[in-house]
């Protein structure tokens, strides 16, 4: 997994900033969701002389979520808020119809989560349906009892029939 991973060449990346606008949730047209967002992180720098805090130029990164997190990004967070956001850095590339080649770096998201430095959040699970497994019929596992086998108590190499603590 490590090697696929690097070999891959993807360039991991956390961005905090604040969303420049809601996320934007569609579907693709096999009906897997995808949020599109931008993120803007603004350096702040403290200036001795004048003992006040500057901001510096903001950098705008475009990002994309996909499945699960797509949905759950799109239904938790709004403008303004402040995220910490990890993925990999890609470039998109295509030509327009007048043959003019574009390019634009795109973070493609792993996780999102909400910046606690100036606010509170509160955790809330989504429910996902389980599949039925099928086990395999030489798992040996399959058959296994979630019930701890006794043993007879007696002789001084019997484990005790109860906890020490």
């Amino acid at each position: 997994m490590w090697e696929a991973l690097w070999m891959r060449n993807d360039l991991p990346l956390t961005v905090i900033g604040n969303l420049v606008d809601d996320p934007e949730l569609r579907f693709t047209a096999a009906g897997v969701p995808v949020a599109r967002f931008t993120v803007a992180s603004t350096p702040r720098t403290f200036d001795r002389d004048t003992n006040t805090w500057r901001d510096g130029e903001a950098t705008f990164m475009e990002c994309s979520a996909w499945r699960q997190l797509a949905e759950n990004l799109a239904g938790s967070v709004s403008k303004g808020a402040r995220v910490v956001v990890a993925g990999r850095l890609r470039t998109d590339r295509w030509e327009t119809p007048e043959g003019e080649k574009r390019s634009r770096m795109v973070l493609d998201v792993d996780d999102v989560g909400a910046s606690m430095t100036f606010a509170t959040v509160t955790i809330t699970r989504t429910s996902r349906p389980v599949p039925a497994r099928e086990t395999a019929p030489d798992d040996p596992w399959a058959t296994a009892s979630p019930v701890r086998p006794t043993t007879p108590t007696g002789g001084a190499d019997a484990p005790a029939t109860e906890a020490p603590f």
